[in-house]
């Protein structure tokens, strides 16, 4: 075979390996697509259901009952008055649907990933093999082009908000597993010793010992989730998803610069709401723990 065939032929069995797997693929979708929307409809039921109560509701109520969660995550006057001030200024610009539904996406996807997440990440602290199993798995979820993951959902479930929650899911979960993961390794071999000297079981090690020690590295997972689902926001806006990414691909498309950089501003502030608030509440959590401990 000479180098002339070689690269030919490389062609051709790609040619081959790509068009089996898509045709798979498509007989996948055609068998099990409405079993699959039927399994996830849940999902979309939630999410409208949280975006319908966030911008029907009367927007003063609203703002009141966000500061009051930033005020019970954080405790701190100052984030809430600075979250209050950007969701005022958000509405004032006219952005508050859209910042609305955005919230309402992040909120469902970080519920999602941290069902999904902390028990994998629990499952990988305890066993070697899962890890060495799941970590590979993790690696290349996190260095996938995030575009790459709406090309399954789309073909499965269509446009519109599930495909776009899955999607999210799939790109932010990684952190919340790995964190999971990292936390409980990291409780001290000798808390682990005196657990068992007093006769815990493994059960009890993991909810009363592990599970606590571990939570403000779990909170800095669910963190980084957060802020992986806000990124991501804008890229679920190609396939339906309404929200603050879909006026931001409108700005590209149509080179509007000011409506672009005013929607990604609010997608910033949102930001960093999420992230001052859960932080606050992870500090919070870490010296109580230190206190009960100490």
């Amino acid at each position: 075979m000479d180098l002339v065939t070689f690269p030919a032929l490389g062609r051709a069995t790609l040619r081959d390996i790509r068009i089996t797997i898509d045709g798979a693929f498509r007989d996948f979708t055609r068998a099990y697509g409405e079993t699959l929307e039927a399994v996830f409809h849940p999902i979309q039921v939630l999410l409208v259901f949280i975006e319908n109560l966030m911008i029907d509701g009367p927007w003063i109520v609203v703002l009141a009952a966000l500061a009051g969660l930033v005020w019970a995550l954080s405790r701190n006057w100052r984030i809430v008055v600075g979250s209050v001030a950007a969701l005022f200024l958000i509405g004032l610009f006219g952005m508050w649907e859209d910042t609305m539904r955005t919230i309402a996406m992040v909120t469902v996807c970080t519920l999602i990933a941290m069902v999904i997440g902390i028990p994998v990440g629990i499952v990988m602290a305890r066993s070697n093999r899962a890890d060495r199993a799941i970590t590979p798995v993790l690696d290349m979820m996190q260095t996938m082009p995030s575009f790459v993951y709406l090309i399954p959902v789309v073909m499965i479930f269509g446009l519109g908000k599930v495909p776009g929650v899955i999607a999210v899911v799939i790109y932010a979960v990684p952190p919340v597993i790995r964190l999971t993961n990292l936390g409980i390794r990291q409780v001290p071999a000798d808390v682990l010793e005196a657990a068992t000297a007093f006769g815990s079981s493994a059960r009890q090690k993991l909810v009363e010992v592990q599970l606590p020690l571990a939570l403000p590295t779990i909170m800095a997972g669910v963190n980084q989730t957060i802020m992986m689902s806000l990124a991501m926001v804008v890229v679920a806006s190609m396939i339906g998803v309404r929200g603050l990414g879909q006026p931001v691909l409108q700005a590209i498309n149509n080179q509007y610069f000011t409506l672009g950089v005013m929607n990604g501003l609010a997608i910033v502030a949102i930001a960093i709401i999420f992230d001052r608030a859960s932080q606050a509440y992870g500090k919070r959590l870490q010296k109580h723990l230190e206190q009960q401990h100490g």
